[in-house]
């Protein structure tokens, strides 16, 4: 009976948790679509005839001490301007939902916020997928706008390319190299370069600072193992570490060196991805992909 009693505990709690979970989600959808739309109606009264300056000078002055007066503080002037600028970035290239006619807003509003703060269409549209597909929150969004990703993945993938393309590669991956950056930028790491260190205390680094590496390696990524053991023989292998990638159904080995790559570092690798593939690869899953971390 008492066994009976905790599982009925359990999933009661599961579904109030699940319940106060799409409350929330509702509720934040709710607001930032009304932001959307006070900035609609914002740029339409603006369109009515008035000079910019004059209309920012007077008109969101007035309104904002009305609303603060009527809803509170969150109707500051620079938040009215934040909805214009939402309204203005984001209504030609939002999809609208054909039952509800209303758009397609996912994130929170400070993401928000920061993704108008770009300018550029495009790098608002990869940051904007980027952070509803991996939860970004908006700390992690300032990291990675910092560390220039769209120009590091997207641009950097093929410069002679069609940018579009590329965007649809690294949302829609079809092979690694569509999802691996290069350069990696580990700076969380703390380590600094002008102390030696070893392999092994990259690694552990690595380990220590494991859900911010993930977030920087790439899309889907899990963690695996760690100084994965093959025998050949009387020989022993160790890879650094082992990846899967859950969207292309491959494993990913890293090897860490902190001395110039060399060309018995890739026969080594290409070794280890063989081996990896014979002995641990499923018949479904797609060949092992190695990187060389230096």
């Amino acid at each position: 009976m008492i066994t009976k009693n905790k599982n009925l505990f359990q999933e009661i709690k599961e579904l109030l948790e699940n319940a106060k979970s799409k409350v929330v989600q509702t509720v934040n959808t709710t607001m930032v679509l009304t932001y959307f739309e006070i900035g609609r109606l914002i740029v339409e009264d603006e369109q009515k005839g008035k000079s910019r300056a004059e209309y920012g000078l007077e008109t969101l002055e007035i309104l904002s001490k009305k609303l603060i007066s009527e809803f509170g503080d969150g109707f500051s002037e620079r938040n009215l301007r934040n909805m214009r600028l939402f309204f203005l970035s984001f209504s030609n290239r939002q999809t609208v939902s054909a039952d509800s006619q209303k758009y397609n807003f996912s994130l929170l509003w400070s993401l928000y916020v920061r993704l108008i703060s770009l300018k550029d269409n495009r790098k608002q549209d990869c940051y904007e997928k980027e952070c509803s597909e991996n939860n970004w929150s908006v700390r992690e969004l300032d990291r990675q706008i910092n560390l220039s990703l769209f120009e590091r993945i997207i641009l950097s993938k093929n410069k002679k390319g069609v940018l579009e393309d590329n965007l649809k590669k690294y949302h829609e991956p079809e092979n690694p190299q569509d999802i691996l950056k290069d350069p990696y930028i580990l700076e969380f790491l703390n380590l600094n370069e002008n102390i030696k260190y070893s392999e092994t205390e990259l690694e552990q680094a690595i380990i220590d600072n494991l859900q911010k590496f993930l977030l920087e390696f790439g899309k889907e990524f899990s963690f695996v193992a760690r100084q994965k053991r093959f025998s050949f023989g009387m020989d022993h292998f160790y890879i650094d570490l082992v990846f899967y990638n859950r969207l292309l159904k491959t494993f990913v080995l890293i090897d860490l060196k902190i001395i110039k790559l060399t060309h018995q570092d890739l026969g080594q690798m290409h070794m280890y991805v063989n081996m990896f593939d014979r002995l641990e690869k499923e018949e479904w899953e797609n060949p092992t992909t190695g990187l060389i971390l230096c």
